[in-house]
């Protein structure tokens, strides 16, 4: 099917920053016209790690759109309002909300908007020179039906996938498989003998803790691998959330790309560490279940790296290297589940543009300061989370996302349709602003510096 008619601007992937787009769209005076396309046939979030007692890891006000318009229709206190629970939430007395009622305040929200379609998977993104705006061409998976969308400039969303090492690929997925499919598996993984959690993030803990929980009843062998030094806690002082904030995004992308490659992955413990509240969960099951001389049948080895994974008989060898100490040995276990992460990839759907996008030098994204593709086209291509690389470990944060959307709004509709928030917080990140606002401070020449330092860095 092809519809001459030409969008405003075509979405692709509805999660939950492209939500809080057609959710901010929605709201504002202007007639925008958008179509927010995605390839499932119904909206879930993470549905494979919708676990009982997981929370979500900002405040809820990190929703789609309170941090732009906390009057908005779509904030979650009102879906509370809406759904008559604004009282239970009160009493409930936490920022960190359920995961599982996360996903159903976005379901709620898709719920209530006509832009967004499922069922229809991008498979080709092109200019049309002679109409000077995008083709994007989406099929239906169930049916195979493809359909045109025409579009003047596009919302990229598609989001992370999971990640599995290639050394890992290739075992049957109830045996071996990333932690996004947990949920699904979980019966499998109860039924076994002996199983391994490999990973020291978020999901990794959360699957061990929830594991660990059951063990009991299901009396399997536990152990926890990662190659990380340790397992450690995700940074959540507030002075360390401050990372999160319009004006650091804005000082990494004025770092040069070498210094922002260098210091990015050093940041992990922002981000993808495991919550203290978790953490504290796991070590509080474990304390109770060595009372009276027991031993947890529990283990848990860092700097631990997996190397491989080979089937022997109805099992999996497992080898490993614990690379301080430069041993390595066998660990045999008859599930593992992988914590390893997500990736980015570039989707393939862009083919047809490929010569007029920017690219760096290793193959990624040229980025602009407003999170925009730099493309050589007419329209805009926004992007939603796909420019860690050039703006920083806030790029896959839930509360900036309203930050980011404001600006693409604003763009579309050519006005301050919401305000772009400045000055957010107590610290400064680049010289020129604490040089700025400390009156007992003052820029230096360049040629002045010596580049020694002059204390304890």
């Amino acid at each position: 099917m092809t519809d001459d008619h030409v969008y405003d601007v075509v979405g692709i992937g509805v999660g939950p920053f492209n939500l809080g787009l057609a959710a901010m769209l929605d709201s504002v005076e202007e007639d925008v016209d958008a179509a927010f396309l995605e390839r499932d046939a119904e909206f879930q979030w993470h549905e494979g790690m919708l676990l009982d007692g997981t929370t979500l890891e900002v405040p809820f006000l990190a929703d789609l759109v309170t941090l732009a318009d906390p009057t908005s229709e779509y904030s979650y206190l009102n879906y509370l309002r809406e759904t008559g629970r604004i009282y239970e939430f009160y009493f409930y007395e936490t920022f960190q909300i359920p995961r599982r009622e996360y996903n159903d305040y976005l379901r709620w929200v898709v719920e209530r908007l006509d832009t967004c379609q499922f069922g229809r998977e991008v498979t080709d993104v092109r200019w049309d020179n002679r109409g000077a705006h995008y083709v994007v061409t989406a099929r239906d998976p169930g049916t195979g039906e493809e359909f045109d969308y025409r579009a003047e400039n596009l919302a990229l969303g598609i989001g992370s996938v999971p990640h599995v090492p290639e050394a890992f690929r290739g075992h049957p997925e109830d045996d071996v498989f990333h932690t996004a499919r947990y949920r699904h598996n979980r019966e499998r993984v109860l039924g076994a003998d002996r199983v391994t959690v490999v990973g020291s993030g978020q999901s990794a803990a959360e699957v061990f803790h929830d594991l660990l929980s059951r063990q009991s009843d299901c009396e399997y062998r536990l152990d926890w691998l990662t190659r990380s030094e340790g397992f450690f806690p995700m940074e959540y002082s507030k002075l360390g959330l401050q990372h999160f904030s319009p004006e650091y995004e804005q000082y990494v992308y004025d770092l040069p790309q070498p210094v922002k490659d260098d210091c990015i992955p050093d940041q992990d413990l922002l981000y993808k560490g495991v919550d203290p509240d978790t953490s504290a969960e796991i070590y509080d099951l474990l304390y109770r279940r060595s009372i009276g001389g027991r031993e947890p049948d529990v283990g848990l080895f860092a700097m631990t790296e997996l190397r491989d994974i080979e089937p022997v008989g109805d099992a999996y060898a497992l080898d490993c290297h614990q690379w301080q100490a430069e041993e390595s040995f066998v660990h045999e276990s008859d599930v593992v589940v992988l914590g390893t992460g997500y990736e980015r990839p570039i989707p393939g759907f862009l083919e047809p543009l490929e010569d007029a996008i920017g690219w760096d030098e290793r193959g990624r994204f040229g980025v602009t300061r407003d999170h925009r593709l730099e493309i050589a086209l007419p329209g805009d291509v926004f992007l939603q989370n796909a420019e860690l690389h050039t703006h920083g470990v806030g790029v896959p944060d839930l509360g900036l996302g309203c930050y980011r959307n404001t600006q693409f709004v604003n763009r579309l509709v050519g006005r301050s349709a919401y305000p772009e928030d400045v000055d957010t917080v107590f610290q400064d990140f680049s010289v020129e602003r604490f040089v700025e606002r400390a009156p007992n401070a003052s820029p230096r020449d360049r040629s002045e510096t010596t580049g020694t330092p002059t204390q304890d860095d």
